[in-house]
């Protein structure tokens, strides 16, 4: 799969590349993109809730009345769930949400995703680009060449670039990301994926 290659004044540079069939021509598995998704929002949640139990609470353990010719059910400690400021009953406990998923499912995801968002014709092929600083208009005036300053976009880059990266950060639905960072979720939030040369020789050498 051919596409040419654009400069961030988003004019075509001459050039073009060819997208690995291998990543891009698949047919999208849309089950293994559900579960990556899923996996990722997972392991978004802290899961640090807390509720104290009975035995957590402190209160007094005398006998709140006499067992029986009350009426009422027998109760013997404030520390129940029935009474206010007792334990709360199957409250949250901290636990992990992560989903474990295996390496080759990871892998077909993201594939899948990048196939579709090709066949959409939302695949764009940038060439390598810095900044001389950070500064979030440089990268604004990029969004605004290539008409993406309205809707939601992830840059991926063969390497770190901090200026990039700072540039970009401040910049609400635009992502820098390094390749190697690159999940499921990342490519199907964004309605267009910008692709730098780098990315894509990294992409090529690693299908």
């Amino acid at each position: 799969m051919k596409i040419d290659v654009i400069n961030t004044d988003g004019k075509s540079t001459g050039r073009s590349v060819d997208l690995p069939d291998s990543i891009f021509g698949i047919e999208p598995n849309e089950h293994a993109v559900y579960l990556a998704v899923k996996s990722y929002n997972a392991a978004q949640r802290q899961g640090t809730h807390k509720a104290k139990e009975k035995g957590e609470i402190k209160a007094s353990t005398k006998k709140i009345k006499k067992q029986k010719g009350t009426g009422t059910a027998r109760a013997g400690s404030l520390k129940s769930g029935v009474f206010r400021g007792g334990g709360r009953m199957f409250g949250p406990r901290p636990r992990t949400y992560k989903v474990k998923l295996n390496k080759k499912v990871k892998v077909l995801a993201r594939n899948s995703a990048f196939a579709s968002k090709a066949a959409d014709n939302n695949i764009r092929v940038i060439e390598n680009f810095s900044f001389d600083e950070p500064k979030t208009s440089s990268f604004q005036k990029v969004l605004s060449n290539l008409e993406l300053s309205t809707s939601k976009s992830v840059f991926v880059l063969g390497e770190s670039d901090k200026n990039v990266l700072l540039s970009s950060r401040n910049i609400q639905g635009a992502k820098v990301i390094n390749v190697n960072e690159l999940n499921t979720y990342d490519i199907m939030y964004a309605n267009t994926v910008i692709l730098s040369e780098s990315a894509v020789e990294k992409l090529k050498s690693n299908s």
